[in-house]
């Protein structure tokens, strides 16, 4: 039945009524940065091939010894009681057999940390498949391959478990390392920037717990997956290792008896995502395009195993696919589809192409698992206000189930207020953000703003749980979140935006569309103007590099991982993508332009109270890419800079200790640049660490 209406007046007398007695009984407090950092994180979750429970890791930290450490429990997927599943050694890649006898994971064998799933042929570490009862007992060590373990699948009989695994060296050559020959032959065989080997694929036979290498090829394996039959292996391989070549992956099937290899895909287009249809009939991969390396949004493709022939699947629909899984009856894809800053479950009929939406939420939702018969699926979700848990429904649309609730205290806190909002930028695209306000913000307040930039560039902003906003609102700052041109889940227009084919490249049009928000929320008397800081990382620390060269309008920057200067990046980092897409050409013969789109070639206009971080490991945007942006800014001296330089750190920051500091540092540059404020961090709550009582593999089964 339909809620009636309540008359305004009324209303309103009843809403003042209830504020007032909320505001008087409020005893929430605001959102600190170890309260984020103490979160209990719930993921990964794998339902039981007959829907009856499910495995998920949960992810807590360990502030002494400076981890985060996981664990892997068990709940029955209609709710209940969930317990710690597996032991103290942990694991990673968990599947079941296909009759739900058995649960199989990689461990670390030779020591080191289980939750490690390189692929490397290190003596001392080694990832082999480990296999316990799902009905409880201890877990055995199946595979005892020379090197690590990599992917690995169930046959679709239990019969046999087939992975792929880096080849062994020679034993005089391992001897060589050992003593100190260990020159890297830079792209020369199996090496890339780094040391490597070949990859291929083997079989482990249940029954005789014997291995057999099937492929036999000096080339390096990526995704692939087993036919229904079991006679053949569809695999993407590339036979050089050149960090920029991945267009160079291609599609071919291989012969479980003989590895023999035949050819499906001959383009510059980067395969993946393989997936055999249940009837044999079709492979499902995924890419951008069928011919060439193109910025557009991920599409799902089908080919013919028997004649190479191959059409797009998807064109239907507008966003992000991830995660595809088929039916039983090979009819139907499933697949969890980003559009815009909503997340949902879609589905493909395959004859068709007709795409449904079987789910409507206004946050994220991410198909994980599905049973055996497709009935039913166990998903997270989260949405701005919901830290994400783990939940379970069928797939007619019956009630759904809540399985975790990892962090109640998220009541306890202050929590930012949010509005989706619009605006119109250049070049006729139509830009979307998240713009988070402090609680209990009132119209016409002016508060100081940070502007945030994702990572990518292809990243994006989307409805769901992210500490930071909530921590700056507690603070007092609106964050603005723009998912600018290049932005993924959106349609194929605004992900091709911000290359030179379809507009300036990058740093230009991207650069409107964060300040042409910023200035309707200046418009519409929310933000100070005067007030106001911009942050990032990866492609947000380059954009937000960029900014701060274009305009003196922010206080305070936080750029994170960036790249600065295009041209001596060329070589240790990525190129692909500037030079298909964003610049274009080479630093030699499109030159000017590479200097031109380089922040550090306009470093003195800035003005910018700036802070630098940078992890010393990072190969994704290399560390002397902030060192050369720092020393330059020292050099001109017109504005004011720091920089936080840490080590062991890649990419993405893993220890805590680290972690607390760059945010610690972060907020109190912030304050101090555009609120002049001489900040006081929160003090870390000390808090005594239970003791952990020793769980063995499937305890409480």
């Amino acid at each position: 039945m339909r809620a009636q209406a309540i008359a305004p007046s009324f209303a309103l007398v009843i809403s003042l009524l209830l504020t007032a007695d909320l505001q008087a009984q409020d005893t929430r407090r605001p959102m600190t940065v170890d309260d984020a950092m103490d979160m209990v994180q719930v993921g990964s979750p794998l339902m039981s091939p007959d829907g009856s429970w499910v495995l998920y890791s949960r992810r807590t930290l360990n502030w002494d010894d400076n981890k985060y450490e996981t664990e892997y429990w068990r709940v029955p997927s209609d709710g209940g009681e969930a317990f710690r599943y597996v032991g103290e050694e942990g694991g990673s890649a968990f599947q079941f057999s296909p009759d739900g006898t058995y649960l199989t994971f990689r461990r670390n064998v030779g020591g080191g940390s289980s939750g490690d799933e390189g692929e490397g042929g290190g003596n001392d570490r080694k990832q082999q498949i480990f296999l316990m009862r799902t009905a409880g007992g201890e877990a055995v060590q199946l595979t005892k391959h020379a090197t690590s373990v990599g992917a690995y699948r169930w046959a679709n009989d239990g019969s046999a478990i087939f992975f792929s695994a880096v080849d062994d060296k020679p034993e005089d050559v391992k001897k060589e390392e050992k003593a100190g020959s260990d020159a890297i032959f830079v792209d020369e065989g199996p090496n890339g920037q780094t040391a490597a080997n070949w990859s291929n694929l083997w079989v482990f036979d249940m029954s005789t717990k014997e291995e057999r290498q099937i492929t036999d090829e000096e080339f390096i394996v990526g995704s692939w997956d087993i036919s229904p039959d079991g006679g053949r292996l569809a695999l993407t391989a590339r036979y050089q290792n050149r960090r920029n070549d991945s267009y160079l992956n291609e599609i071919y099937l291989a012969d479980v008896e003989t590895g023999s290899l035949t050819r499906l895909t001959e383009n510059r287009a980067p395969e993946g995502g393989l997936s055999w249809a249940p009837d044999g009939s079709s492979i499902l991969f995924t890419a951008a395009d069928d011919q060439e390396w193109m910025n557009r949004n991920t599409k799902l493709w089908l080919v013919d195993p028997a004649s190479g022939e191959h059409r797009l699947l998807s064109s239907g629909f507008e966003g992000t696919p991830r995660g595809p899984v088929w039916s039983t009856d090979s009819r139907t894809i499933y697949f969890t589809g980003q559009q815009g800053t909503k997340t949902n479950l879609f589905s493909i009929d395959v004859a068709s192409g007709r795409v449904e939406q079987l789910t409507d939420v206004e946050g994220t939702l991410v198909a994980a698992s599905f049973s055996r018969d497709r009935g039913r699926y166990v998903y997270t979700y989260s949405d701005y206000r919901t830290p994400s848990d783990i939940h379970t429904t069928s797939m007619d649309g019956g009630e759904s189930v809540r399985l975790t609730d990892a962090n109640p205290q998220v009541k306890d806190w202050l929590l930012a207020d949010m509005r989706l909002t619009q605006w119109e930028s250049r070049d006729d695209f139509t830009i979307e953000g998240l713009l988070h306000l402090p609680p209990g913000y009132e119209e016409g307040d002016r508060v100081p703003l940070v502007l945030n930039i994702h990572g990518g560039p292809a990243g994006s902003f989307s409805n769901g749980w992210r500490s930071s906003y909530h921590i700056y609102a507690g603070l007092g700052y609106a964050s603005l979140s723009s998912n600018v041109r290049g932005s993924s889940g959106y349609d194929d227009h605004l992900r091709e935006g911000n290359t030179f084919a379809k507009g300036d490249g990058i740093g230009f049009g991207d650069y409107w569309d964060v300040m042409n928000g910023v200035d309707q929320l200046i418009e519409q008397g929310i933000v100070d103007p005067d007030r106001m800081g911009v942050k990032g990382w990866s492609y947000g620390g380059i954009l937000g590099g960029w900014t701060i060269t274009q305009t003196q309008r922010f206080k305070a920057a936080s750029i994170g991982a960036g790249v600065y200067d295009w041209t001596s990046e060329y070589g240790p980092g990525f190129n692909n993508d500037v030079r298909l897409w964003h610049i274009g050409g080479t630093p030699w013969d499109n030159a000017e332009a590479w200097r031109n789109q380089s922040a550090l070639t306009h470093v003195a206009n800035v003005t910018t109270a700036t802070l630098l971080i940078h992890g010393v490991n990072d190969r994704t945007d290399t560390e002397q890419q902030s060192m050369m942006f720092f020393t330059a800014l020292k050099d001109v001296g017109k504005a004011q800079v720091r920089y936080i330089k840490f080590p062991r750190e890649p990419h993405g920051f893993r220890e805590p200790r680290h972690q607390r500091t760059r945010d610690i540092e972060e907020i109190r540059w912030i304050q101090k640049y555009v609120l002049g404020l001489e900040w006081t961090p929160w003090e870390r709550p000390e808090k005594d660490d239970e003791k952990k009582k020793p769980v063995t593999d499937g305890a409480g089964s």
